[in-house]
């Protein structure tokens, strides 16, 4: 390969897709094995390469020179070669400034505590020194270079801003959190999470649930990718073209997820919406129906509501929270569960179709809704969470084709 990135498993990795819309080559990746590295690195098949876990510190002896940045930080993740020699870089320093920068999460003065100690560890122990942090924790299971986690939790309820830099709750892992509770830490005003598929973590849907700015990594991905590029062409990239690519790369990534009254138009709006961007919809109804061989209202005529929902929760987590740029139509009770909520935000942005109550249609196969009185009570119970819970509202009173343009011209913001 010329141009590409070597790491253990890239089934998840989205850098080919950012490099291509940075630059005109072809950027391949490869999954190498520990005992495959050295004939790699020593043949140099290569113009240019980004390393991921776990070889960002392995590849350093097979390097020529490397940067004092790198250097000084302890990991490469961009190899360049120049004739027979190799240089190393580290771009993940300047992806993730960036990063905090744009979140608006400032270090300046503030105690900072880092999650893990690994090479991304080490990259943002430089990075809160450059952005001129007051203190810098390490906390990890083993406590070596800092303190434990329980230690953490402890001692030191002054933490301000929490960087993690573990792969807890990557992409399979999506359940997985860091071994840690946001209440241990009343004075948290921003947090940093470098994972970044799926798009907002459970640390990151925590934090924001208590009012605490939270971000995570896809920016740091694409920024970094722009650095790197910058060192495999020797040439500029405007901060135009990485903002363009994130936002193209986030609005491609995140799913189009519809909550609202039964009968607002989701599964409508939805198919069409889909066919419209070419992308695979989903009803969380007929999954349900699917799975347990029967649909919500016939569960709910003989199971009771709680088994709904209970039966709702396991398909969008199990079933919906992995997936990444698809439509998707849930049931109007969806979003009364917070763990619903924060499943279906990992990868997507909610939109709320509120249709009026008296548009709403009255249908019997609907149990919970089966006349006007019982469809008024749900939308009297309801409307305050859908709005909570609605990443943008859109007044659903038009013709589907006018919706779909609407939540299109939304999602490009």
């Amino acid at each position: 390969m010329k141009y590409g990135l070597i790491g253990e498993k890239l089934g998840h990795s989205f850098s080919k897709e950012i490099h291509e819309k940075l630059a005109d080559y072809t950027y391949d990746l490869k999954e190498l094995s520990s005992a495959e590295l050295d004939d790699f690195m020593r043949r140099k098949e290569f113009f240019a390469i980004n390393v991921t876990i776990p070889y960002k510190q392995v590849v350093m002896p097979y390097l020529d020179e490397i940067s004092p940045q790198a250097t000084a930080i302890g990991a490469v993740n961009t190899v360049v070669r120049k004739g027979e020699k190799l240089y190393g870089h580290n771009t993940d320093f300047f992806g993730m400034r960036a990063l905090i920068r744009r979140a608006g999460i400032d270090l300046n003065g503030k105690i900072v505590m880092i999650l893990g100690r690994g090479g991304t560890s080490h990259t943002a122990r430089a990075v809160a020194a450059d952005l001129q942090a007051k203190e810098v924790i390490i906390a990890s299971r083993s406590g070596k270079d800092g303190i434990t986690y329980k230690v953490a939790s402890q001692t030191r309820k002054d933490v301000e801003i929490i960087i993690n830099t573990t792969p807890c709750g990557m992409y399979p892992n999506i359940d997985e959190l860091p071994p840690i509770d946001l209440a241990d830490y009343p004075a948290l005003e921003g947090l940093v999470d470098v994972v970044y598929n799926p798009v907002r973590t459970k640390l990151v849907s925590k934090a924001l649930a208590r009012g605490i700015p939270a971000v995570g990594g896809l920016y740091m991905l694409v920024a970094q990718a722009a650095y790197a590029v910058e060192y495999f062409l020797d040439q500029d990239v405007a901060q135009e073209e990485i903002d363009r690519v994130f936002n193209e790369l986030r609005c491609a990534k995140e799913n189009i997820v519809l909550i609202g009254m039964p009968g607002c138009g989701k599964s409508t709006v939805g198919k069409r919406l889909a066919q419209e961007l070419n992308r695979t919809f989903w009803d969380t109804d007929q999954l349900i129906t699917e799975r347990f061989g029967a649909t919500p209202a016939e569960i709910i005529r003989t199971q009771g509501e709680a088994a709904v929902r209970d039966m709702e929760t396991a398909v969008i987590r199990e079933q919906i929270a992995p997936l990444t740029g698809c439509v998707v139509a849930t049931g109007g009770g969806a979003i009364l569960k917070d763990e619903n909520v924060e499943y279906l935000k990992m990868n997507g942005r909610t939109v709320f179709l509120d249709r009026a109550l008296d548009l709403l249609a009255v249908t019997a196969d609907r149990p919970l809704s089966s006349d006007r009185e019982l469809l008024e009570k749900r939308y009297r119970e309801r409307y305050p969470r859908y709005l909570k819970t609605a990443d943008f509202t859109l007044i659903a009173n038009e013709q589907p084709a006018e919706l779909c343009k609407k939540i299109i011209e939304e999602m490009k913001k």
